[in-house]
């Protein structure tokens, strides 16, 4: 069965990952910032299924794109100090 609507909980579900918002906003914050020359698919912190999960989705412009988009966006983004 699909899932109707895919965000950063169904993503990160998808990841095998916890998916409530605090787990996601704790991982986010353990993980940022990614240096900006690395692709979230590169990052150390992904075993190897989720690193090429991420890597395909983004090649293929496939279903997952935008919300892998935006995981990346939140790991890269410049947070006020």
């Amino acid at each position: 069965m699909e899932l109707p609507n895919k965000d950063l909980g169904t993503l990160f579900e998808q990841l095998g990952l916890p998916s409530d918002p605090a787990s996601i906003d704790a991982f986010i914050a353990k993980h940022y910032p990614l240096p900006d020359d690395m692709k979230v698919s590169e990052a150390p912190f992904w075993n190897q299924a989720q690193a090429t999960f991420l890597k395909d989705e983004l090649l293929e412009d496939a279903e997952w794109a935008p919300v892998v988009d935006e995981l990346n966006v939140r790991l890269h983004e410049n947070k006020p100090a």
